[in-house]
Parts: C-alpha cells; structure tokens; sequence
C-alpha cells in the first residue's frame, strides 16, 4: 500500500494527514546469510560459532539500522564439541545458519541495543529441523545475559521429508517456517537485548541431526511522543511552506 504524505525520520516513517502521525515499523537488525560459510577441510567445529558476514563483522546483521554493528550480534552455542556449522539453503535466502549434535539447552541467540526511543518492539524468524534434528523450542529473553524469561514455545517443521511441508529453497519463501513474537516492553531502552532460541528437547539428538535459522529480524517504533513532536514540526513546515507558495503567487499593485 502507498501514501502520497510520507515523510522519513531516520529509517521510520511517519504519515502525516490532518494533523495526525502514524508510525511504521523499523527494521533495527536483520540477520540473513549472505555469505557461504567455510566447507571441506575448513568447515567450522566447537561449541559456538558466529556466521560470517562478507564486509561486515561475523555475526552482525546485514541489513536493518544495526547492520554492521558489532553491539548486535548473532550466534549458537551448544554443548558438544563435535558441533559442525553450514549453510544449507536459506527459507527463500541463499543461504541459512545450520548446526548438528544438538544437546538440550543447546541455542541460537542474537544480541542487540534497544536503546533511542523504540518501543512496539517484536521479532521474527524461520525455522526448520531435518528429521532427526529437534524440534522443540522456546523464545526467551534477557536484558543481563543472565536470567532469561521464557516468552512463548514452539515446535520446529521439518524441511523436506515424509508430510512435511515442502524443502527450504533459496527461491521461494515458505511462510509456514516463519514465527513472529511481541516483546515485551521490559526490553525497550535496554543497552542490550538478548533474545534466545533455546532448544528444550529433552535428549541429545543424533549427532548429524541439524536445525537451521534465516531472516533473523528485530523491529520496533519510535516513541508516540517523539513521532508527534516530529510530526506536529513537520505539519507546520508543511503550512509554511504552502504560505510562501501563496506569497509568491500574488500580485503587488
């Protein structure tokens, strides 16, 4: 959908109208896969890892208002060493964030500041599992790294394979992978969010079981009283100027 009377704040956008202002989503991070990750001899090992990321930092966002910032992060952790990390084709992306040898307690996490007035804050992704890697999940959240709170449980679809519902491919998008949460807003203002996909399967899955993760994507708003201190500037801007197009249209006799 298209508006005539948009005018940018930073990446926001407000629509201003008779004298009102709505406020339209941010992207503050955005994690996808843009580059390949190390294969054969060189292909990555241990009990964590951050993707990499072409011109940008491993592990920062690609795109979004954070995108290259070393203060948002995306990465995994697991128990077992023998943890080996590829990128297998993404959920209409070329590329995703897989791992095997996945232990309970094993995650995804992305990491990143809040702070400058956004509020409304949610975040989405997708999901999938091969048949033996696991399939149950719960998104939670911390503002100290330390104590997390569980904000909602999923299950995980398996990609390709007997009744599920169609393979991951780098050409086309399949919503059915993809969840959205709102966040609570206990995380707004933070100097850093840390948002957890935790694996909650209760047993080791087999060891060449695997889970990937893509279009990783925090957004949020800026604050009601910031959009309508900029928006009630904006439509006197807009006032004035329509004047001096007037003033200039008249005749002086």
């Amino acid at each position: 959908m298209k508006f005539a009377n948009i005018v940018p704040l930073a990446a926001a956008m407000l629509l201003i109208g008779t004298g009102s202002v709505q406020a339209q989503s941010t992207t503050l991070a955005l994690w996808t896969m843009p580059t390949a990750f190390p294969t054969g001899a060189g292909v990555p090992t241990g009990t964590s890892y951050l993707p990499p990321n072409g011109s940008f930092p491993a592990g920062t966002p690609d795109q979004g208002l954070l995108a290259g910032s070393t203060s948002a992060i995306l990465s995994t952790f697991h128990t077992l060493a023998a943890a080996t990390y590829t990128s297998p084709a993404g959920n209409g992306s070329q590329y995703s964030f897989s791992g095997n040898n996945w232990s309970p307690n094993d995650f995804y996490q992305a990491v990143l500041p809040t702070t400058g007035g956004w509020t409304n804050l949610s975040v989405s992704w997708d999901q999938a599992r091969s048949s033996t890697g696991p399939a149950s999940f719960s998104l939670q959240t911390s503002t100290d790294g330390t104590t997390f709170t569980t904000g909602t449980t999923y299950t995980v679809l398996q990609s390709g394979g007997g009744g599920a519902p169609g393979t991951w491919s780098t050409a086309t998008y399949n919503s059915l992978y993809s969840n959205t949460f709102a966040l609570p807003s206990s995380v707004e203002n933070q100097t850093s969010l840390y948002i957890r996909f935790l694996n909650t399967t209760g047993s080791v899955s087999a060891s060449s079981g695997s889970n990937r993760i893509d279009n990783v994507s925090v957004t949020a708003v800026p604050e009601p009283a910031a959009f309508a201190l900029f928006g009630a500037g904006m439509a006197s801007l807009v006032g004035l100027t329509r004047l001096r197009r007037r003033s200039r249209g008249r005749v002086t006799r």
